[in-house]
C-alpha cells in the first residue's frame, strides 16, 4: 500500500466559542497531532486539543508580535512531512483575509495535501450576537467584506467608490479599529452620506463582545472614547441602525463546554 500523502488541514476557528465550530472543525482539532494557532484562537477552543498534540501558537494579531509568514509555512510543511495530523487553526474563516491561498498553494507546492474547513466570519458572527441583517430586502441587496489596508499614512480605498454611493450596500470592514477615522472620512468623500448608520463591534462572537454606535461621520469619535483594545469589525450601512445593543445569544456562547464537543463524545 503507497504511504499516505503528508496533509495539512487549514481549520476556521469561528468567532472564539467552542459550541460555534463547525463538527468537521471539532473533530480536525480533536484528531490532531500539531496544532498551529493564531493569537485570536480563545483556550476553551484550544482545550479540545488531545493533552499530547504539540501546540505552537503562531500569534498573526495586529499590531503584536508574531511568526512570520514565510516561518509558518515552512513549519507546517515540515511537521506535515515529518508524518503528523497537522491543523492550522485560524479565528473566523480561513478564506476571508486568513491567507489560505498562501499557505494552500506553499504547501501543495512541496507535495502536502490540504484540506481546508470552513469556519463562522467575524461579520456573520456580529449580526447574530447583536440581531441584525447583513442584507436585507429594500435596504441592503449586497455586502462586501474589506479590510483597511494603510500605507504611508493614507487609506486605500481602490475599488471602493461604487460599494460607498450605494445606499444599499453593507460594508463589513475587518481590522479597522485604527483606521476608523480614515475609513469613514474616504467613505464619505466617495459619495456615502456621512449620517449612515455604523457600528463597531468588539470580540465578535465572544462573551466580551461590545457594540459602540455611530453615525459614519461619528463613528471614529465613538471608537476613540469606547477604546477598545480587542479586534473589531465596522459595519457601515442602513442595517447597522438595527443592531440591538445587547447581545442576542449572550448566555449561549459563555458556557464552558461546547455543546457539539458533548455531542460528539456521548
Amino acid at each position: 500500500m503507497p504511504p499516505e500523502q503528508p496533509k495539512v488541514m487549514l481549520v476556521g476557528a469561528g468567532p472564539g466559542a467552542a459550541d460555534l465550530l463547525t463538527i468537521r472543525a471539532l473533530r480536525a482539532v480533536e484528531g490532531a497531532e500539531a496544532l498551529l494557532y493564531d493569537a485570536l484562537v480563545g483556550e476553551e477552543v484550544l482545550a479540545l486539543a488531545p493533552r499530547r498534540c504539540l501546540r505552537i501558537r503562531t500569534g498573526k494579531r495586529a499590531g503584536g508580535a508574531s511568526m512570520k509568514q514565510a516561518e509558518i509555512n515552512a513549519l507546517m510543511a515540515r511537521l506535515a512531512l515529518k508524518g503528523l495530523k497537522v491543523v492550522r487553526l485560524k479565528g473566523g474563516d480561513p478564506s476571508v483575509f486568513g491567507r489560505s491561498g498562501e499557505e494552500k498553494d506553499f504547501l501543495e507546492a512541496r507535495g502536502v495535501a490540504v484540506e481546508v474547513v470552513p469556519g463562522i466570519t467575524a461579520a456573520s458572527a456580529a449580526a447574530a450576537q447583536f440581531g441584525f441583517p447583513l442584507t436585507h430586502r429594500g435596504q441592503a441587496r449586497r455586502l462586501l467584506l474589506l479590510t483597511a489596508r494603510v500605507h504611508d499614512g493614507s487609506l486605500d480605498t481602490s475599488g471602493w467608490a461604487e460599494a460607498a454611493a450605494d445606499r444599499e450596500a453593507t460594508l463589513a470592514v475587518y481590522m479597522g479599529r485604527d483606521s476608523a477615522r480614515m475609513i469613514a472620512d474616504g467613505l464619505i468623500a466617495l459619495g456615502r452620506d456621512p449620517s449612515t448608520p455604523a457600528i463597531a463591534v468588539e470580540n465578535a462572537g465572544s462573551p466580551e463582545a461590545r457594540l459602540m454606535t455611530a453615525s459614519l461621520q461619528s463613528l471614529g469619535d465613538a471608537i476613540e472614547a469606547a477604546a477598545p483594545s480587542g479586534p473589531v469589525l465596522l459595519v457601515i450601512g442602513e442595517v447597522a441602525a438595527r443592531a440591538r445593543t445587547e447581545a442576542a445569544w449572550a448566555a449561549g456562547v459563555s458556557g464552558p463546554a461546547s455543546a457539539a464537543a458533548a455531542a460528539c463524545r456521548a
